[in-house]
């Protein structure tokens, strides 16, 4: 496996004999954002990992590097497909994916096939999941424990402050943007439980029983201006 974000991107694109230019289309952005991101120039935001990662099928260990164990299946992004891993994992071993403007996910312990994927989230001043400030949606469960600094939640139309102590759960399904708009570092464990595939959410006038699935998590972020909420 390359070394590298980027690399293992790109090297998810070549061996599906996808284009920049297609894969661009798809995400509906630009194919230079790709190359840049693919040749280490720039590093992606949370929302546009998370697009990239559905589309190509990669799961969060493909990111990073950890082999899935031979014959297992592939799972999408935050399913847990390494081999099994010791029952302590020292600080220096986390695997870190670092993102655009100082957003920095660390993956900690976990069990093979748990339930959930454990990371140390820490978003730099001025730092937030989209750097458009767009809210994204996506699969799954997600649970915090702010550690240090404060982070705000917008949730929907309702935004929260939360500082260190402070707890949170929500439905990833709703439209949520992370951000941090203080002086000092923000940094919590994050839990996201939720295997399924990505679904598309439904655009207004489309039943939520009736969502067909998803092409990518951009599309979903593009219906999100289209939510009838």
């Amino acid at each position: 496996m390359p070394d590298g974000l980027g690399a293992r991107l790109r090297e998810a694109r070549t061996k599906q004999g996808l284009s920049l230019r297609s894969v661009a289309q798809s995400l509906g952005v630009s194919a230079s954002l790709i190359s840049q991101v693919e040749i280490g120039k720039t590093q992606p935001s949370v929302a546009t990992l998370y697009a990239m990662a559905s589309h190509l099928g990669v799961s969060f260990d493909e990111l990073l590097g950890i082999p899935a164990s031979p014959g297992e299946a592939r799972a999408p992004l935050f399913g847990h497909t390494g081999p099994a891993l010791p029952d302590v994992q020292r600080a220096g071993d986390n695997p870190v994916i670092e993102m655009e403007n100082g957003v920095r996910w660390e993956r900690l312990a976990m069990g093979r096939n748990g339930p959930a994927d454990a990371l140390l989230v820490t978003y730099q001043p001025g730092a937030s999941s989209s750097v458009e400030g767009r809210l994204m949606r996506h699969a799954g469960v997600e649970y915090a424990y702010l550690l240090s600094g404060v982070i705000t939640l917008q949730l929907e139309f309702d935004k929260y402050e939360l500082a260190a102590g402070d707890s949170l759960h929500f439905d990833s399904s709703r439209p949520h943007l992370f951000s941090n708009e203080g002086r000092e570092p923000a940094t919590g464990l994050w839990f996201v439980v939720g295997r399924r595939e990505a679904e598309a959410m439904p655009s207004a006038g489309v039943s939520r029983s009736h969502v067909p699935p998803a092409m990518s998590a951009v599309e979903v972020l593009k219906r999100i201006d289209a939510l009838d909420v």
